[in-house]
């Protein structure tokens, strides 16, 4: 993934998690239970950490030219850890489809897999 696409995921993520945040916050309220609006906040909540991470990795991308793959990968990671991991607690929150839990773990090791090829770039880093 290129600098510019991770910072338009970054900021598309982000300012999903503010809007879904505070739909939740105030639509869900009183639709949801209070376990599955946890679930919901769950989500939101590892989404807005790595939106963040997604716009710092694409500052970074872009400070040093021509990015490693690592931080290509982690830009790919974090993106795909967003869409599996929240993407798969939105909906298990809003269905009760259980079955849609199982999805959860591909998405939190993607976002560990991002973190890991964070590490590797920032350790090669001069």
């Amino acid at each position: 993934m290129n600098a510019r696409l991770a910072l338009v995921f970054g900021t598309l993520f982000g300012g999903l998690s503010v809007a879904l945040g505070a739909f939740a916050a105030h639509g869900l309220k009183k639709t949801l239970s209070v376990y599955h609006l946890d679930i919901f906040q769950t989500g939101v909540h590892y989404q807005a950490i790595h939106a963040l991470a997604l716009i710092a990795v694409a500052l970074w991308m872009r400070q040093i030219g021509d990015a490693p793959r690592a931080l290509k990968l982690a830009a790919a990671f974090f993106t795909a850890g967003v869409l599996f991991f929240s993407g798969s607690l939105y909906v298990l929150a809003l269905t009760g489809i259980t079955l849609f839990g199982a999805v959860t773990p591909v998405g939190g090791i993607c976002f560990l897999i991002g973190w890991a090829a964070a590490l590797t770039a920032a350790w090669r880093s001069e």
